[in-house]
């Protein structure tokens, strides 16, 4: 199977399954119409799409590995934001959820802002205040990014975030509001299947931060620039970044040294806020 065919192989799936497309597609979080594209061979399906149609129809490991191989052809996909504006942020959190749900270990580089599985309420809101959304799509896409962070509850699924010195003092919201989200990271830290580690500034440095980039097992890697999102899939260019994490990692602060630290910024966050 190559890339081409990959629309067609994925209709016959489906109905072999017995799932009815429309089924499916909400399952993937996708429009009807654009499965139907996929499936004709109108529409090439990006990796992530392929992944969530795969996981919609509840393929084994064996198949859904062999789909993925012919989606992976093309090792790098690139989706400029203002596609993802007009997609909408809110589809664009369920798809990524939808990504999440299938995957048994993320690991998630961020030197910007506090990464959005670990962010309050109010934080969120910050974020997507700055899209141009309306009020309705901006409700519903805080909606959908706090609905993901469930997934930092479920069974079987381990999470490591690497965070720099720089994302906990970059005034995104109000001192009180840091307060309240960098409380949360301490909390967070302690679930059994979270780690958080912290990049100070302090510490000599292995490697340059440039961008954040999140790893899903050792299968795909999703790079933010400043016009696009990357989509990575070969299994050299993932390597790379697998290393790229573990040199942070290694100089990071972990454990109750990273909540003495990140406690120390609350806490001037805090005589800030008091002291008007």
């Amino acid at each position: 199977m190559n890339r081409t065919g990959l629309g067609a192989a994925l209709r016959e799936l489906r109905e072999t399954s017995g799932l009815e497309a429309k089924a499916v597609a909400r399952s993937a979080v996708m429009s009807r119409s654009k499965l139907s594209k996929i499936e004709n061979g109108h529409t090439a399906p990006s990796v992530t799409d392929v992944d969530c149609i795969l996981t919609a129809l509840g393929v084994s490991a064996e198949v859904k590995a062999e789909y993925m191989a012919a989606a992976r052809e093309a090792a790098t996909e690139v989706t400029a934001w203002r596609l993802v504006g007009r997609l909408g942020y809110s589809r664009k959190q369920q798809q990524i959820q939808a990504l999440e749900s299938s995957m048994s270990l993320l690991r998630l580089f961020q030197p910007s802002v506090i990464p959005g599985l670990l962010q309050t309420p109010e934080y969120v809101r910050a974020i997507f205040n700055r899209k141009n959304l309306t009020q309705e799509q901006l409700e519903r896409t805080i909606g959908a990014r706090l609905t993901r962070q469930r997934v930092l509850y479920a069974e079987g699924k381990r999470f490591r975030f690497l965070i720099t010195e720089s994302v906990l003092r970059w005034r995104i919201v109000s001192p009180l509001m840091m307060v309240g989200q960098l409380d949360r990271l301490v909390s967070l830290s302690r679930l059994p299947n979270v780690a958080i580690g912290i990049v100070p500034f302090s510490t000599r440095q292995r490697d340059f931060a440039g961008h954040s980039f999140v790893l899903k097992d050792d299968r795909m890697v999703t790079v933010e620039t400043g016009h696009a999102e990357l989509v990575v899939t070969d299994p050299r260019d993932i390597a790379l970044y697998v290393d790229k994490f573990d040199r942070f990692s290694e100089v990071a602060l972990h454990g109750d040294e990273m909540r003495t630290f990140v406690t120390g910024i609350r806490d001037a966050y805090l005589r800030e806020q008091e002291t008007g």
